[in-house]
């Protein structure tokens, strides 16, 4: 690619990445801190890729997506998942019409464009699985009529690592459906403070504006797509997965027999994806090596299955990961 088309793709992702800024100070009207959270949304929606959210009760998981649905102009739908949930509850069912003797379609609350799974790990392997399905082929089958579901769709979901009891761990082929897995931490002293400051009234009232349309993520998406990544990049990135599964061949002794399974090849279109909307969100229209690594944690945690080994040595996929940040060469 030449350089002045490069530089054409630079002056389109800077001009239509404009909404950023204003996007995201409209979410910190209402969420303070948290501004890794708040770029990871963003990725997600600009990569067509859904979140899961792992975190202790009450770091603003469930507010800051309710708060990013208030800035686009979409159709949001909040699923809290029970027990006792059933896949109907989310997919929709047929309801027999007396009037005509036909069968009708009443579609579920899946049907929206952004959905917040809370809690998607406390309702059985069945809604999962339907939920999942809906995330992967964008469509529901009710009966015998398969329905397209809208674009833009994007599922974030929401999990407590701390509570097991009465949960469904998500199983890993499923857990690997979610382009980003978010990991949150508590806030620093000064945003508690800012926290205090906000939030201590019996009522809040945030004026949050509609700021961006659907059909003007659909017009980032496709700037998002043109972003150029050089074949060094991609070298990287495949070389980045490649060292998940065979660690030694890249010098990395130290991880033989940590990793059960590497990351698949989803990981690796993720992966360059993910990079290309975080250099979008950047504003800027070619892929560096940082983006690739400030995103890489995100888009790999989940997808590593660690060994025994590795757990009795007290070691995480984070720790291992990190590992083959360090060791495999920046382009």
């Amino acid at each position: 690619m030449t350089q002045v088309s490069i530089a054409a793709i630079n002056e389109r992702a800077q001009k239509e990445s404009s909404f950023v800024g204003i996007l995201t100070r409209e979410i910190e009207k209402v969420i303070v801190g948290q501004r890794y959270l708040i770029e990871r949304l963003m990725v997600g929606l600009l990569a067509n890729g859904h979140i899961l959210l792992e975190g202790v009760p009450g770091l603003a998981k469930t507010t800051a997506v309710k708060t990013l649905s208030s800035a686009i102009q979409t159709k949001f739908q909040r699923l809290q998942f029970t027990p006792d949930m059933l896949p109907a509850d989310l997919t929709g069912t047929l309801i027999y019409d007396q009037k005509t003797g036909e069968f009708k379609i009443k579609k579920g609350p899946v049907f929206a464009n952004l959905i917040l799974a809370d809690e998607i790990n406390r309702a059985p392997a069945k809604v999962q699985s339907a939920l999942l399905e809906a995330m992967q082929e964008r469509q529901v089958t009710i009966g015998d009529q398969t329905l397209l579901l809208d674009d833009p769709f994007l599922v974030l979901a929401t999990q407590n690592p701390i509570e097991q009891e009465g949960t469904y761990p998500l199983p890993e082929a499923q857990v690997d459906r979610f382009m980003l897995k978010v990991r949150l931490t508590y806030p620093s002293k000064e945003e508690e403070l800012q926290i205090l400051r906000r939030m201590s009234f019996t009522e809040q009232h945030f004026q949050v504006q509609k700021i961006i349309s659907p059909k003007e993520i659909l017009a980032a998406r496709k700037v998002v797509d043109e972003i150029y990544m050089d074949e060094k990049i991609e070298r990287y990135i495949v070389e980045l997965i490649e060292a998940t599964r065979d660690p030694v061949a890249y010098r990395l002794n130290d991880l033989k027999g940590l990793i059960q399974y590497g990351a698949s090849p989803r990981a690796t279109i993720f992966l360059a994806i993910a990079s290309k909307a975080f250099a979008f969100l950047q504003g800027r229209g070619y892929v560096t090596p940082q983006d690739v690594k400030s995103i890489g944690m995100d888009v790999l945690r989940h997808r590593l299955i660690i060994s025994y080994e590795a757990e009795a040595e007290e070691k995480t996929s984070e720790d291992l990961i990190k590992r083959i940040f360090e060791e495999i060469q920046v382009p």
